[in-house]
C-alpha cells in the first residue's frame, strides 16, 4: 500500500522531482566527467611512459665527450643513461610562407634505450643516409609531410635538403610547444629526428653529446642524482639537470590534470548542497500536506520507522534518477573532453578509463544527498504522536515587530505588503531560495571570470608586452651590432635586441632553474608588463622577480639572490632582489642589460632580435630569414595571436555553453520548486484575493514578485560568493608554468546576473500558469 502511495506522490510532484534530479545530475556530471578525463590521462600517460621508457632526469650541456654518458650511469641511483645531440633549426616547408622552426634530435644507432619513439607511419631514418629524417606526427599531418616528402632546413648555418621517412610519437614530446610560445603550433614547429652520425656531422660534434637523459633505479634519490650530474657536467657547460616536473611536455600535462582535479573537487559540492536543500523543501511540503494521513497510519499500527522509510525511499528515488542521469552525462562529458585533449596531447592510443570507482562514489554521494535532505524533512513530522498528527498544525503566532512597523511605514500596495510579510514570516523558506539562486550566480561568476583573465592575458601579451611582428632566435649570442645587421633585412623598419640566459637562482637551501632576461634601454617593442597592465621600470641595479618565483625562493625585496649562469661565461653572481611584480605569464628573472653585462664583465650581447617590418615586404622578409645561418628559430606574433584566438573560440565556446546550462539549471530548479510550494501552500489565500476582486495580474504579482525579489536580493550575494570562489580556483589551479590573473569584470557580473534573472523569471512564469488553473471553489473550502 505504501509503495502504491509513493508512486502516486511521485506522479504528483514529477516536475519538482525532475528539477531536483537535474540539479543533482549537474554535480555528478562534473565529478564523473572531470575525474574520468583525469584518470584516462593518467592511465594513458603512465602506460606510454613505461612502455617507451621515459627518462626521469634530463640535462643539457654545451659539448661533452661521449664517454660522459658512461660516467653518468655510474652515479649512485642511476639505472640507465643515454646521450644524444639536439639543436634548433629553421625549416623551409613547401606551401608555408613563413619559416618554420624545429628541434632536431639524434637517434642512437642501436635504437636507444630511453625516450623511445613509436613509429606512427612509415619507418625510422636509415643511419647510413644523412638526408633521411622522421618528424613528429602532428607536424607531419599539419604540413602534409608524408613519407617520401622533402623539405629544407638550415642546420648549423648550412642549408640542407631532407627526406621524410616516417612520423613518430615520443613520450618526451607528448605536448609539443616551441620555446617561448604560448600554445602548440603544429604547422610551424615540429620535432625532427635524424641518425646519430648525421647529427654529429651537422653540428661538427663527432664523438660528443650535448644532452643526457637518465632513468633512476628503484629507490634512487632524484635530488642527489641531479646534484651529482650537475657536478659532472659543469666543466662541459651544463645548464642544470632537472626532473620530470620541469620537463616541458610533462609539466603541461601535469598542470592540466591538476586543474581537472581542482574543478572536480570545488564545483560538485555546490550542486549537491543545493539539491539537498531542494529535497528538504519538496519533501517537507509533502509531509506537511499529508500530516493527517501520517497520524492515521500510526493509529492503524504502522511503526514510525516504516513511515519514515516510506518518505526517505521517495527521496532515494529522486536521488537515484539524478545519479543515473549524472553518471550518463558525466561519461558523455568525459568523452568530449578526451576528444579535445587528443588534439593537444599526442598519445598513440588513449586508454579510456570509465572511472567505475568514481561513478560508484558519485552515485553514493547523490543518494546520500537525497537522504540528507529527506531526513531533515522527515525527522520532525514522523515523530509526532498519532492524535497530534491528525489535528491541523497550530497556526503560527504572529506579532507586530519593528520590521512590520518599518514595512507599514513604507505605505506599499497591499500585494507588495503580502510579499514582504511572506518573506518575514517564513525566513527559513526564503533563505533556501536565496541560497540556491546565490549558488547559481556564484557558479556563473566563477566560470565566466576565466574569460576576463584570458582577455587580460591576451591584451598583456599581444598588445602591450610583445608589439613586434617577428622575433628572431639566434643560434649563438652576437654583439649588439647584429641588431644593425637585422635592419638590412627586407622591409625591416625597426629592430630591437634582447638577451636571455638559463640560470639557477639560489637563496639559502632553495633553488630554481629558470632564465634571466636582460632589458636594454628604451625598449619599445618587447616590454616588461605586470598583471595590472603597467610597464615595469627596472631599477638601475638588482633583479626583478615575478611573485610566484619569489615565493618559491622565499625571497623578499632586499634579499641577496645567487645567480648561477648556466651558459658562457658561466659566472656566479650575487645580486640583490630589487622588486617583486605580479606576473602570471612567465617565471623569468629580469634585470637591466647594463647591470647584467657589467656584473658578467663582458661586452653587451644579444641572442634575440625583435623586428617591425612593412606588411607589404613580409614575404620577402620571410624568404630572407630562411637563408640566414645565424637564425635558429623565430616567432611570428601575428600567427601566434591568430592561433590563440581560434583555439579559445573553439574550446571556450563549448565550455561557456556547458557552464551556462549548468548554472541556469540550478536556478531553474530552485525557483521552480519554491514557486510550486508557494502555490500549493497559499492557494487558499490567493483564491481569496480573486474573490475579493483582485485581478489575475495582481494575484500573480504576489507569486512572481516574491520569487523575483528574492532573486534580486540573492544576486549581489552571489557576486560576492562567486568572487571568493574564483579566487580560490585561481590559487588552486596555478602552476609553475602559468597563473591566471585574478580579475572579475563588470561584464562577468552582469552576464551572470542576467542569465540567472532570466532563468528565475522563466521558472516562476511557468508556475504562474498553474495559478490561473486553480479552481476557486476547491481552494476556498475550509479544512477540517
Amino acid at each position: 500500500m505504501l509503495t502504491r502511495k509513493m508512486m502516486r506522490d511521485l506522479r504528483r510532484i514529477w516536475a519538482q522531482a525532475l528539477a531536483i534530479a537535474l540539479v543533482l545530475a549537474c554535480g555528478i556530471m562534473m565529478m564523473v566527467g572531470m575525474q574520468a578525463t583525469q584518470s584516462t590521462l593518467e592511465a594513458t600517460r603512465a602506460a606510454f611512459y613505461d612502455r617507451q621508457r621515459f627518462a626521469d632526469i634530463f640535462a643539457q650541456m654545451t659539448r661533452a665527450p661521449r664517454d660522459i654518458v658512461a660516467q653518468a650511469q655510474r652515479i649512485d641511483g642511476v639505472a640507465l643513461a643515454e646521450g644524444r645531440i639536439s639543436f634548433m633549426a629553421v625549416l623551409d616547408i613547401d606551401g608555408l610562407d613563413q619559416p618554420a622552426s624545429g628541434r632536431v634530435v639524434s637517434l642512437p644507432d642501436d635504437g636507444g634505450h630511453l625516450n623511445l619513439p613509436v613509429v606512427r607511419r612509415g619507418r625510422l631514418p636509415d643511419p647510413l643516409r644523412a638526408d633521411e629524417v622522421a618528424v613528429n606526427e602532428a607536424f607531419g599531418e599539419a604540413n602534409a609531410l608524408l613519407p617520401g616528402a622533402r623539405f629544407r632546413a638550415v642546420l648549423n648555418g648550412r642549408l640542407r635538403s631532407l627526406t621524410v621517412t616516417g612520423w613518430l610519437a615520443s613520450p618526451e614530446f607528448t605536448y609539443t610547444i616551441a620555446p617561448g610560445a604560448m600554445m602548440p603550433d603544429d604547422r610551424r614547429f615540429g620535432i625532427v629526428w635524424m641518425g646519430q652520425e648525421a647529427a654529429e656531422a651537422a653540428m661538427r660534434m663527432g664523438g660528443a653529446v650535448n644532452e643526457i637523459a637518465l632513468r633512476l633505479a628503484r629507490g634512487g634519490d632524484e635530488r642527489a642524482v641531479i646534484d651529482a650530474l650537475d657536478a659532472l657536467l659543469d666543466p662541459y657547460g651544463g645548464t642544470g639537470a632537472y626532473g620530470r616536473d620541469r620537463q616541458v611536455s610533462h609539466a603541461f600535462l601535469d598542470g592540466e590534470m591538476q586543474q581537472l582535479g581542482v574543478l572536480a573537487r570545488f564545483l560538485p559540492p555546490v550542486f549537491l548542497l543545493v539539491a539537498a536543500f531542494l529535497v528538504s523543501m519538496v519533501l517537507g511540503r509533502l509531509i506537511k500536506m499529508e500530516r493527517r494521513q501520517i497520524g492515521l497510519l500510526k493509529a492503524l499500527g504502522y511503526p514510525t520507522r516504516t513511515i519514515g522509510w516510506h518518505y526517505l525511499t521517495l527521496a532515494l528515488l529522486i536521488g537515484s534518477g539524478g545519479a543515473v542521469l549524472g553518471v550518463a552525462l558525466g561519461q558523455w562529458m568525459g568523452s568530449g573532453m578526451i576528444a579535445t585533449y587528443r588534439e593537444y596531447f599526442r598519445f598513440p592510443v588513449f586508454l579510456r578509463d570509465t572511472a567505475t570507482g568514481v561513478m560508484a562514489l558519485a552515485a553514493l554521494l547523490g543518494l546520500a544527498t537525497a537522504l540528507l535532505g529527506g531526513w531533515n524533512a522527515v525527522r520532525a513530522s514522523v515523530t509526532l504522536p498519532p492524535a497530534e498528527a491528525m489535528q491541523p498544525p497550530a497556526p503560527p503566532s504572529f506579532s507586530r515587530g519593528w520590521l512590520d512597523r518599518a514595512v507599514s511605514a513604507m505605505r506599499l500596495r497591499q500585494t507588495s505588503m503580502m510579499i514582504l510579510r511572506s518573506i518575514l514570516r517564513w525566513p527559513g523558506r526564503a533563505a533556501i531560495t536565496l541560497f540556491g539562486v546565490m549558488a547559481s550566480v556564484a557558479l556563473l561568476v566563477a566560470s565566466y571570470f576565466s574569460f576576463d583573465a584570458i582577455d587580460i592575458m591576451a591584451d598583456t601579451v599581444f598588445t602591450q608586452s610583445n608589439r613586434q611582428q617577428v622575433t628572431l632566435v639566434l643560434a649563438q649570442s652576437q654583439p649588439e651590432r647584429a641588431v644593425l645587421d637585422a635592419l638590412s633585412l627586407p622591409g625591416v623598419r625597426q629592430a630591437e635586441g634582447a638577451y636571455a640566459m638559463p640560470v639557477r637562482l639560489v637563496r639559502g637551501h632553495r633553488a630554481r632553474l629558470t632564465a634571466v632576461s636582460a632589458h636594454f634601454p628604451d625598449e619599445r617593442l618587447a616590454r616588461l608588463i605586470d598583471d595590472e597592465g603597467r610597464v615595469v621600470a627596472l631599477p638601475p641595479e638588482g633583479l626583478v622577480l615575478p611573485d610566484r618565483l619569489a615565493e618559491a625562493l622565499d625571497a623578499r625585496v632586499g634579499d641577496t639572490i645567487r645567480v648561477e649562469m648556466l651558459g658562457a661565461p658561466r659566472e656566479v653572481l650575487d645580486l640583490p632582489l630589487a622588486a617583486i611584480i605580479a606576473q602570471g605569464m612567465g617565471q623569468e628573472a629580469h634585470i637591466r642589460a647594463e647591470a647584467l653585462f657589467a656584473a658578467m664583465r663582458v661586452a653587451p650581447q644579444v641572442n634575440r632580435i625583435h623586428l617591425m617590418a612593412d606588411p607589404d615586404d613580409l614575404s620577402a622578409l620571410n624568404a630572407a630569414i630562411k637563408q640566414v645561418p645565424a637564425v635558429a628559430g623565430l616567432t611570428d606574433w601575428s600567427e601566434v595571436r591568430r592561433q590563440f584566438s581560434e583555439t579559445l573560440e573553439q574550446n571556450m565556446a563549448t565550455m561557456l555553453t556547458i557552464q551556462t546550462l549548468v548554472g541556469l539549471m540550478t536556478a531553474l530548479g530552485v525557483v521552480y520548486n519554491a514557486a510550486r510550494i508557494q502555490v500549493a501552500e497559499r492557494s487558499h489565500e490567493l483564491a481569496s484575493l480573486r474573490v475579493l476582486g483582485f485581478t489575475r495580474w495582481e494575484v500573480g504579482f504576489v507569486l512572481v514578485g516574491e520569487m523575483m525579489l528574492l532573486t534580486l536580493i540573492a544576486i549581489p550575494i552571489g557576486w560576492v560568493a562567486g568572487y571568493a570562489l574564483a579566487g580560490a580556483l585561481v590559487q588552486a589551479m596555478s602552476t609553475d608554468l602559468i597563473s591566471l590573473p585574478f580579475v572579475v569584470s563588470r561584464r562577468t557580473y552582469a552576464l551572470a546576473a542576467l542569465a540567472v534573472f532570466a532563468a528565475a523569471l522563466a521558472a516562476v512564469l511557468l508556475v504562474r500558469r498553474r495559478l490561473d488553473r486553480v479552481e476557486l471553489a476547491s481552494a476556498l473550502k475550509a479544512r477540517e
